[in-house]
């Protein structure tokens, strides 16, 4: 067999396999999310960072396979492993917040919609948990003020999930 016809077979090969583990992880991800009645939104951040790691991982292996030399490919991957390394350190709440966002997703009991009390020693926070983007919690107060806080505070702080009679509107707090 001719060496640029095993390349396009290998080339396959690690786009089906790639394709596999996305099917397998997508049927995952719904069926966690069915059971936790999860919120659509969540699910598409998920279905993101899954794609952005698979594609990652895919475009190394198809330039180890179509002839990339193994040094050239170790010089590109530790480059971009030290960028990348010096970044996340520089901006390390924001992979902070990405993980938390990721964590809130599979194993925290809250949920859009719920009314939440996040217990902060200078500043209490009482409201409707409205969203749970990749990096913030969006809030809004019982007065209709709308409050964005970093996901890492979800992991990092104690939050009640409270019904909605026990809200207190933020007039009888002031008084």
């Amino acid at each position: 067999m001719e060496p640029y016809k095993v390349k396009i077979l290998q080339t396959v090969v690690v786009i089906a396999v790639l394709l596999l583990i996305k099917l397998l992880l997508s049927k995952s991800i719904n069926k966690i999310s069915t059971r936790f009645d999860f919120a659509l939104r969540r699910i598409n951040i998920t279905f993101r960072i899954i794609n952005i790691i698979l594609l990652f991982f895919g475009t190394i292996t198809l330039a180890a396979i179509w002839g990339l030399d193994q040094k050239e490919l170790l010089l590109f991957i530790t480059s971009t492993i030290t960028v990348l390394g010096v970044a996340f350190f520089a901006q390390w709440s924001i992979l902070s917040n990405v993980t938390s966002g990721l964590v809130l997703f599979f194993s925290h009991p809250l949920r859009i919609g719920d009314n939440i009390r996040i217990f902060e020693k200078d500043f209490e926070v009482e409201g409707r948990l409205q969203d749970i983007s990749v990096f913030f919690m969006h809030i809004q107060t019982k007065d209709g003020r709308n409050i964005t806080m970093p996901n890492t505070l979800a992991l990092q702080k104690i939050i009640s999930i409270v019904p909605d009679e026990m809200l207190v509107p933020a007039s009888r707090e002031e008084q």
